[in-house]
């Protein structure tokens, strides 16, 4: 399946735009049927690409996600606003590298830093893809570590120096630990 777009369902009247969304221009285009009962308050966020595992920021007013597409040849970490001043669409901003692959990003609880993984040490090309014939597949680069950076990209940190895949963290709620998928034994507490 691919993603086109980040759509956000929102949770309260304040974000509601009825069944419409707008396109990168700014008009406003149906989105969801008239019969449709669930998904009433859905506008899209993000137009071109593939774009998936949004996350909010704590304070919801940001989404962190990841992008391939439109000159992006692999998944890359961007940020941008859930609202703007004249309501029209976010611009994306990229935070990552912009080399190798990116996955499972987050904002700390702070709002200071996001966390996520990235094969970019490893080489700054794309990894091969897998094998899908079968199906999908996640595929897991043994290249995969964490990072963590301020919220513009800023600020660099590698977290993980394990061999294996090291992905698909989230972060305890005061910021001092993580939990994560890995290949590998290791066991990480991030200190500030």
């Amino acid at each position: 399946m691919v993603l086109s777009a980040l759509v956000l369902t929102a949770l309260a009247p304040a974000v509601s735009r009825g069944q419409e969304a707008a396109n990168p221009q700014g008009e406003l285009q149906p989105l969801a049927l008239p019969s449709e009962k669930h998904l009433r308050n859905v506008r899209q966020l993000t137009f071109g690409g593939q774009n998936a595992e949004a996350y909010f920021s704590i304070d919801d007013k940001f989404l962190i996600f990841q992008h391939q597409g439109d000159n992006v040849p692999c998944d890359q970490m961007y940020t941008m606003p859930v609202d703007t001043p004249d309501g029209k669409p976010a611009t994306p901003k990229l935070v990552s590298t912009g080399k190798g692959r990116t996955t499972c990003g987050y904002f700390f609880s702070s709002g200071e830093r996001i966390l996520y993984s990235s094969t970019h040490e490893a080489s700054p090309a794309c990894p091969p893809k897998p094998d899908y014939s079968h199906g999908y597949v996640w595929p897991i680069y043994d290249t995969y570590e964490i990072y963590t950076a301020k919220t513009d990209g800023s600020d660099l940190r590698r977290l993980t120096y394990s061999p294996g895949y090291d992905a698909e963290s989230t972060i305890s709620r005061d910021g001092k630990r993580i939990v994560f998928t890995s290949t590998s034994t290791a066991i990480l507490t991030f200190i500030r």
